[in-house]
C-alpha cells in the first residue's frame, strides 16, 4: 500500500471491449468508475467506453454492444482498463496493441481483468515485469510469454503503472486498490459499502482455497473480525482473539490463514494502520490520539507498523492528503449523479 495522490483533475478512464468480451468483467469496471459519485464530495473519475474493433460487439452469450467511443478515446486517458480476451493463443488487433503501448508511453496506467492479461503480455507490456491471471491460464501465460514473471496464486500485481488482476471478481479488488491509491482509504471504503464489497483483501491472498471450511467455522471468523474491526482500540492477543472466536489458536490461525492468507496478528495490524489511515484523513486529532484509537500500544509502534505497511510516515501520509484536497477545492462541481 502507498499514501493516497488525489488526483489534480479527475482522471480520465478509458475501458476497451472487444468481440467475445465477457460482461460481468466488462461490467464490473463500468460499475466501478463510470457512476458519478457526488457523495464522495470529490471529483470523481470520468469514463469513456471503448470498443477496441469496429462496429457493435458480440459479446459473451451473443449479446451485441454498441460503444459510444473507439480506440481514439484511449490516446487521451489516464487509465486503460482491458477487461478481458477472448482467445489467449489469438494476437489481438494491432490497432488495439498500438493504442495501449501509446498510451503506456505518454504514462497511462494500465490495468488488465482476467484474460486481459494477454493483451498486455501480446503489447510487450508485461515483459520484465510480475503479472497475474485466472490461475487456470497462469501456466498458459509463463508458457506463451517466457519474459513474464508471473504470480500464479495471487489476486492482483501492481507493478505501478502496470496492474494485472487474477479472475474476474478480482478485478474488483485491483480496481478498489486503485481508488485507495488515487482518493485515500476513506473514499476507497465509501465506495466499497456502495457496491457491497469488502474494502479490502490482500494481494497476497490466494487466488483458491485449498482446504473446505468445517460447517460453523466461517461464521465464527466473520463475527470474530466485524467485533475487532469494532473494537481496534483495546489489546489483543492470538489467545483472546481464539477465546473470542470460540475457537482454538490453532483452528484460529488455520483458518485466517486459508480466509485471508494472513495470520490473525497480522490481519490486525493491517486493520489497524487500515484505520488509523482513515483518521489521519479525516480528522485533526495529534498523532497520540490516533495511534490510541487504532489500538497501537504506543507512537513508537504506530510509526513503525504505519511506515511499514504506507511507506510513509503518518505525519507525512496527513499532509500529502491534504495537499490533495486543496487541489480538489480548485476543481469544478460535479455532474448531477447518473442512473445505475
Amino acid at each position: 500500500m502507498h499514501s493516497p495522490s488525489i488526483p489534480h483533475a479527475p482522471p480520465t478512464v478509458a475501458i476497451v471491449a472487444c468481440h467475445g468480451q465477457g460482461l460481468f468483467e466488462f461490467g464490473c469496471a463500468v460499475g466501478l468508475f463510470a457512476p458519478v459519485r457526488p457523495e464522495l464530495d470529490v471529483a470523481w473519475y470520468t469514463t469513456q467506453l471503448c470498443a477496441g474493433e469496429p462496429g457493435a460487439l458480440r459479446m459473451l452469450g451473443s449479446a451485441l454492444v454498441q460503444l459510444p467511443h473507439g480506440l481514439e478515446a484511449v490516446d487521451q486517458a489516464d487509465i486503460v482498463v482491458i477487461p478481458g480476451w477472448r482467445d489467449p493463443a489469438e494476437r489481438p488487433p494491432e490497432v488495439l496493441l498500438d493504442a495501449v503501448v501509446r498510451a503506456h508511453r505518454r504514462g497511462a496506467r494500465i490495468a488488465s481483468i482476467c484474460s486481459g492479461a494477454f493483451v498486455l503480455a501480446w503489447a510487450g507490456l508485461l515483459d520484465g515485469r510480475n503479472a497475474t491471471t485466472h490461475w487456470r491460464l497462469t501456466e498458459t501465460l509463463a508458457r506463451q510469454f517466457p519474459a513474464v514473471t508471473v504470480r500464479e496464486d495471487v489476486l492482483y500485481v501492481d507493478e505501478g503503472s502496470v496492474i494485472t488482476s487474477a479472475g474476474s471478481a478480482t478485478g474488483m479488488d485491483m480496481m478498489l486498490h486503485m481508488v485507495r491509491g488515487d482518493y485515500g482509504v476513506h473514499v476507497a471504503n465509501l465506495v466499497a459499502e456502495r457496491l457491497v464489497l469488502a474494502p479490502w483483501r490482500d494481494a497476497e491472498r490466494s487466488q483458491r482455497v485449498t482446504r473446505a471450511i468445517p460447517v460453523g467455522e466461517p461464521t465464527r471468523l466473520a463475527r470474530l473480525m466485524e467485533w475487532v474491526r469494532g473494537n481496534l482500540h483495546e489489546d489483543h492477543s492470538l489467545r483472546s482473539l481464539s477465546e473470542q472466536a470460540a475457537l482454538s489458536q490453532r483452528t484460529l490461525q488455520r483458518q485466517f490463514l486459508e480466509t485471508t492468507g494472513l495470520s490473525p496478528i497480522d490481519w490486525l495490524i493491517r486493520e489497524r494502520v487500515a484505520f488509523a489511515r482513515e483518521l489521519l484523513e479525516t480528522t485533526d486529532r495529534p498523532l497520540n490520539w490516533v495511534a490510541e484509537h487504532a489500538g497501537f500500544g504506543s507512537q513508537e509502534s504506530f510509526r513503525r507498523h504505519f511506515r511499514s505497511q504506507t511507506q510513509v510516515s503518518p505525519t507525512g501520509y496527513r499532509n500529502l492528503h491534504r495537499e490533495g484536497i486543496a487541489s480538489q477545492a480548485l476543481l469544478p462541481e460535479p455532474l448531477p449523479p447518473s442512473i445505475g
